[in-house]
Parts: structure tokens; sequence; C-alpha cells
């Protein structure tokens, strides 16, 4: 059974209810009574007809709106909207991290001009007088053969110029150099151009009272007989000098990375051995021994300084590298035959052979002459190379930066053994024995060569 709706119920109460009242209040004949009751139920259902489609059709438009609805809700919980919710997300992320990195780029380059702006103060203070009002003069002295770093740290030191670095920075950039050694007279008044200039001409600088030359491959014992000859030095008070631990611990300490592997060396007959730089130096009458030793070591840096990188890489030591440079200034004299020599030692080094050096022999006998005997190579002392494997102690000599680059960069070849003639100093190798016993009856004890 259908079910009416509760508004065509009411309809049809008060339509029921209209019709009595009208039946009671008139009293038609029984033909027009039933043809208008006929009539009337016509109406009736025709105005039920009419309120049953339009409730129908509300009943559809309200279908309707709850589907339009339903497909809404579908299409927004559908992947393409929740892609479009993540695009949002992405969005807003993005957004956030661009003004973080907004932010850091801001403070990077705040930091960076700050710190610019500091060092452009600091290059262009260094770059004036230290004190414009201070006309007083300093007697500064450039040791003979100082690099322009050098003497930028002497000037700064004495207080003549805020920075020993920016000097260094402004004659190279400038291309100053033949800057001469002497006693100078400067001011902290004067600019870098005007120090520059006096450096270059030698202008004001005070004439060395005596200049001290140390050929290549002298060691202490001759070195001391030099300035004894040049000085008023004296050879005992060298020594003594060579000989004491305080001051090597002094050297040390200002060279550390030329004399860290020396401290460490044992057996050693002096510590400074090799590190003493051949070449000729100022000396003034006012100069300590300590001074004019420092002038040696101080030389011996700078030139070692550019290897340091190098002896590394070889795994090397500075007293190793100084030790066989020191035999291979003595062996050869030619720049091939050193590069051969020092290959040779390095062959012998790498099958734990003794590398059988004359020189070792002599600085061990503590003389010098030509031809070391069958007796000498049996000497007993940590320097014998005969009987010793390895470097020994530690250089026999101060050897020349010729030495020291055959060392680092030999000539690669498979040679175990080498004689020199000594008359025409031409230097024989060879790979065995016996083809080394064969040359040195050739070229050594053929007394007709």
């Amino acid at each position: 059974m259908s079910k009416q709706h509760p508004e065509e119920q009411s309809f049809k109460d008060e339509v029921l209810g209209a019709l009595n009242n009208s039946r009671s209040s008139q009293e038609p004949s029984n033909g027009d009574s039933e043809d208008q009751t006929i009539q009337t139920q016509q109406e009736i259902g025709s105005t039920m007809n009419k309120e049953n489609r339009n409730n129908h059709s509300r009943t559809n438009e309200t279908q309707s709106t709850a589907r339009r609805r339903s497909t809404i809700s579908e299409k927004t919980a559908s992947p393409e909207g929740s892609a479009n919710r993540r695009k949002m997300q992405r969005k807003k992320e993005d957004r956030i991290v661009n003004r973080i990195v907004l932010i850091v780029v801001l403070a990077l380059l705040l930091i960076g001009g700050v710190l610019g702006f500091s060092v452009y103060r600091y290059v262009t203070s260094s770059l004036q007088p230290l004190d414009t009002s201070n006309k007083e003069t300093v007697s500064v002295e450039i040791p003979s053969g100082s690099s322009n770093k050098a003497i930028g740290e002497i000037l700064e030191d004495d207080d003549i110029i805020k920075s020993g670095m920016i000097f260094n920075y402004y004659t190279k950039f400038n291309n100053l150099t033949g800057f001469q050694a002497g006693n100078y007279q400067f001011s902290p008044s004067m600019t870098l151009d005007e120090i520059s200039a006096m450096l270059q001409s030698g202008e004001g600088s005070v004439t060395s009272d005596a200049k001290v030359t140390i050929p290549e491959g002298y060691d202490v014992d001759q070195i001391g007989d030099a300035l004894a000859e040049a000085t008023n030095i004296s050879k005992d008070d060298f020594l003594a000098l060579m000989e004491s631990d305080a001051f090597f611990e002094k050297m040390n300490t200002a060279y550390p990375d030329l004399l860290g592997s020396a401290a460490d060396a044992e057996g050693v007959r002096y510590r400074l051995e090799g590190y003493l730089f051949p070449a000729t130096y100022d000396y003034y009458t006012g100069n300590t021994l300590e001074e004019v030793v420092t002038q040696m070591v101080d030389k011996s840096n700078a030139v070692m300084s550019k290897y340091y990188d190098q002896i590394a890489q070889k795994e090397m030591t500075v007293q190793e590298v100084l030790t066989l440079a020191s035999l291979v200034e003595k062996e050869g004299s030619k720049e091939d035959d050193r590069k051969n020599i020092a290959q040779v030692f390095f062959n012998r080094l790498a099958i734990d052979m003794p590398l059988q050096s004359d020189i070792s022999i002599l600085y061990a006998l503590g003389e010098h002459k030509e031809l070391v005997t069958y007796e000498d190579t049996a000497v007993d002392s940590p320097y014998n190379l005969y009987t010793n494997t390895g470097y020994g102690p530690g250089p026999f000599n101060n050897p020349s930066e010729q030495a020291i680059q055959a060392v680092l960069a030999p000539t690669a070849n498979d040679y175990y053994y080498f004689v020199a003639d000594i008359q025409t100093q031409e230097v024989y190798f060879a790979q065995t024995y016996d083809q080394h016993m064969q040359l040195v009856e050739e070229h050594v004890n053929n007394t007709s060569n």
C-alpha cells in the first residue's frame, strides 16, 4: 500500500471539510447533488494530482541537489584534488625556502662586506707610513741574500713598517727586486716607496767591515776557518756555538720546518751541519757570533722553504735530503752527474745496500785528502757508510742548491756503482760490481790515463 505524503493528507482533509460544510448549508436536489458531488470529486482529484506533481518535482530537485553535492565531494576526494592540494602545499613550502635562502644570502653578503672592508682598511693602512710624526731613524741590518719576505719581516720587527706580509706583496706586485744588503737608517715616517728605493740603490747603507764567503761543500770545521780569517771571530768560539744545545734549540724554535728533523737525529757531530748555507755574507764589527750564524741558518731556510712540499711528497725529511745532497755535492761536479749519482744512492737504499761513499769516510776521520784507503773504510764511526746502511746521522757538509735539486729530482737509472776520474772529473756508472771494477781499473788504477 502506498503511503500519502503528510502535506498531501492535510490538503485532502481541508477539501473534504469544505465539502461537508457546503452540504450542510445547502440542500440541493438529488440529481444536482450527485452531479455536483462527481464534479467536486473530479476537482479534488485534479487538485491532488497537481499537488502530487509539485511534490514530486520538489523531491526531484532535492535529490538533484544532493547528487550535485555528492559529485562535488567526490571530485574533491579524487586523486586530482589530492594532487592540487599537494601542489599548493609545495608552493607554500617553496616560498618559505626561498625566504630562508634570501635571508642567508643577505647575511653572507653582509659578513663578506664587513670582512672585505676590514681587509681593505688593513691593506690601505699598511701601505701608509707607520708613524708620519716619528722622524727618528733606526739602524736596520739587511743580511746578504735576504728575500723580500725576510726583509719585510725585519722591517716589521724593527717597527719601521706595519706589515711585513704587505711589504712582500707590494714589492712583488710592483716587481721591485735587486735589494742590497747593508746597514740602513730607516724611520717609521718613511713610505714603502722610499724604503724600497733605498734598498735598491743601497743609498744610506753602511759598508760592511768584511765579507765572509762560505764555499759550497764546506763543513763546519772549514767554516770556522773562514770566519776566523775574515773577521775577529775565533774558530774555537764558533765550534763551541756549534756544540751548544741551547743555541740549537733557539734556532729550532725560530725555524721548526728546517730543523725539526735535525732535532730528532742521533749521533750527530754538529746539529747545524748542513744548515749553514754556502754564500757570501756581510760582516759588521758590531755583529755578534750568534747574529752571524743566524744569517746562515736564515739563508738556508729561505732556500729550503721552496722545497718543503716536495720533500714531504717524497716522504723524506729535510735531514735526509741534506745528507744525500752533501754526498752528491762532493761526488760529482756536473749537474747531470749529480742527478745520476743521487739515483744510485736511492737504488742502494732501496735494497738496504751501504752507500759506500768516500765522503762519509773522510768526515768520519775528520780529514781532507784525495784518496781513501781500505783501512780508512774500517773506521769506527756512525758516519762510516761503508759499514753502516742508511743515511747515517746527518749531513757531511753544507751543500749547494744544485745538489739539493739533484736529490729531489734525480735521473732514473738502474746503476748501483759509479767511479770518478780524478784528473778529468768524468763519472762512470755501472750496474754490476764486475763492470765497476773494470771501470776502476781503466780510469783510476791505470796511471797512463
